[in-house]
């Protein structure tokens, strides 16, 4: 098969791959990526999916492989961030002509970050029955987390079990290819996922320069197995991995019964579902090497695995199957991928184009979103395009409701 990524070498340090052909790359995006490239600690190469841009202490949409070793802030402080999917058994002929109850529902069931009084989820919790039995999975290991780290403790860990998140966090109700209906969200480990991720992510700055470590960028600080706080990272970001995962499954019941409650027709749900991480870090074997494999911004694709690329709040979204593609360290891309910050979306778009790309979806269309406007990211078809190697599309999605965070 001929080959669709970009093969670059980076003086002083390992390849980048690139799955980028026909989309965008940022000058500081590649920046960022190559001084990665340059730690002692990467192995092999890294790959860049066709979403790659520009983030905060790493590159969004990069999967660096690592031995012996991991850095926080590649894995960053969304940890475990990613998408849940579900297919019905009702079809677009089941769904109300007016679309707005449902959203409605949906919103008071799933509290969001822009929603009106959703700051304080505890408030919403007042009876929160599945939260309660969700947390007891998630409790006993935190409890000994807290332990070491007693101010994590103070984070609204419960509170924030069934809840969303804003920005780039979003619930919409689909349609596939032959008019099923599909439930997605997209979520995280949210307030104490950010508060692991912000501690060690400033531990590993710290063992770094008491240790004279020299970094081509001081973000791109590492734990090395046996170090004072490697073990204690890898226990913290599994249990927020587990936390995320939790999470999205308890707002995803909650859609669910909201959408019961104005959709009168009786249905099932998970005739398939897929439950995946696009930010997290897990031992893994490539190229017949056990080594730590960071996706900041990319999704698992072995061979035959279903994952979730969704498109913007105006695009299609993609049910895929993975081709197990070993430069890539059998990953693809976790979306689009913003191509402009939000503040130049802000500054370069009206709310009435807003309402233009957003035609046809039951969505808010207030100047809130237009930094989620999907003009701001980049076109979907081109980034399914760049990575065709990568996965093969099983459903494509078109939202017809979308909740944003």
């Amino acid at each position: 098969m001929e080959t669709t990524h970009i093969h670059e070498d980076v003086p002083g340090g390992v390849p980048l791959k690139m799955w980028t052909r026909g989309v965008p790359v940022e000058d500081e995006a590649k920046r960022q990526l190559e001084n990665a490239a340059r730690l002692p600690i990467v192995f092999k190469h890294i790959a860049a999916m066709p979403d790659v841009h520009f983030g905060i202490g790493a590159t969004v949409g990069s999967v660096i492989p690592t031995l012996k070793a991991i850095i926080p802030a590649a894995v960053g402080v969304d940890i475990g961030c990613g998408m849940i999917a579900c297919k019905t058994t009702l079809t677009a002929n089941d769904l109300p002509d007016n679309l707005g109850p449902l959203r409605s529902a949906i919103e008071r069931a799933v509290p969001h970050g822009r929603q009106p009084g959703s700051r304080d989820p505890g408030a919403w919790q007042k009876a929160p029955g599945s939260v309660n039995t969700a947390w007891s999975q998630l409790e006993p290991e935190f409890t000994e987390l807290c332990r070491d780290y007693p101010k994590l403790a103070k984070t609204n860990n419960i509170q924030h079990l069934g809840t969303l998140g804003s920005g780039n966090h979003f619930i919409e109700v689909c349609l596939d290819e032959a008019g099923s209906v599909w439930f997605m969200l997209h979520s995280g480990s949210r307030g104490v996922g950010n508060a692991i991720g912000t501690m060690f992510i400033e531990l590993a700055k710290q063992d770094a320069m008491r240790n004279n470590v020299h970094l081509p960028d001081r973000d791109l600080a590492y734990f090395e197995e046996g170090s004072r706080y490697f073990g204690d990272y890898v226990r913290a970001v599994g249990w927020a991995q587990k936390f995320a995962a939790i999470n999205r499954e308890v707002m995803m019941k909650r859609v669910i019964d909201a959408a019961k409650t104005v959709i009168h027709k009786n249905f099932q749900s998970h005739i398939e579902a897929v439950n995946c991480h696009h930010n997290y870090v897990q031992k893994e074997r490539h190229f017949g090497e056990e080594v730590y494999v960071t996706r900041k911004g990319a999704v698992s694709a072995k061979a035959g695995q279903l994952g979730i690329i969704p498109g913007s709040m105006g695009a299609r979204s993609y049910i895929v199957r993975g081709k197990g593609h070993a430069d890539s360290f059998e990953s693809c891309s976790h979306g689009a991928g913003r191509v402009m910050s939000r503040g130049e979306a802000k500054r370069r778009f009206t709310l009435a184009d807003h309402r233009a790309a957003t035609a046809g979806v039951e969505c808010r269309k207030d100047k809130d979103l237009i930094d989620e406007t999907p003009a701001a990211y980049k076109d979907i078809d081109a980034v399914m395009e760049a990575q065709r190697e990568l996965v093969e599309v099983v459903h494509t999605l078109k939202q017809v409701v979308c909740v944003k965070g």
